[in-house]
């Protein structure tokens, strides 16, 4: 008896797999998803910098949680542009790191919740969901094969 090898062309859904693939890599060149993740960038970043920046890095609990979600915003929404499809689909945990961040100054340990950080949090929180939201929506287009089935091969009737 002889070994079987399937090929990917063999693969029952080879031509929707290529439009998702396709289309992937037609978003990550948009000039919107680019400054998406680059907004996402710099927010990302600002977080971690927020208590040197706003002046509460004497707050050590807080300092210490947005410096680690700032890194990790960054770090999660800065691999967007390399494999787009596949990492945008992590975007609902970016959301959940920007929801965090607004909720932080309330939840962690110590008398923490000042004008200050009250503020920085809530305005990076909320721009943290909003460009991870983008994202997201970028991500269902995406599994859904660019937009619904008006991809490149529905177009042409393949």
């Amino acid at each position: 008896m002889e070994p079987t090898h399937a090929t990917i062309e063999s693969h029952p859904d080879i031509l929707q797999m290529r439009e998702r693939h396709t289309w992937a890599e037609q978003a990550a060149t948009r000039p919107l998803a680019q400054a998406v993740e680059a907004m996402c960038l710099i927010t990302g970043l600002y977080l971690a910098a927020s208590p040197w920046i706003a002046g509460f890095n004497g707050m050590m609990t807080l300092a210490v949680t947005n410096l680690i979600v700032g890194i990790a915003y960054a770090l999660l929404t800065g691999g967007f542009g390399h494999a787009y499809e596949r990492t945008h689909g992590m975007a609902w945990a970016a959301v959940l790191l920007g929801v965090w961040t607004i909720i932080a100054p309330w939840v962690v340990s110590g008398s923490v919740a000042t004008t200050r950080t009250i503020i920085s949090n809530v305005v990076v929180g909320a721009v943290a969901v909003v460009l991870a939201l983008v994202a997201c929506s970028y991500a269902t287009k995406a599994a859904r094969g660019g937009g619904g089935g008006r991809g490149p091969a529905a177009r042409t009737g393949r």
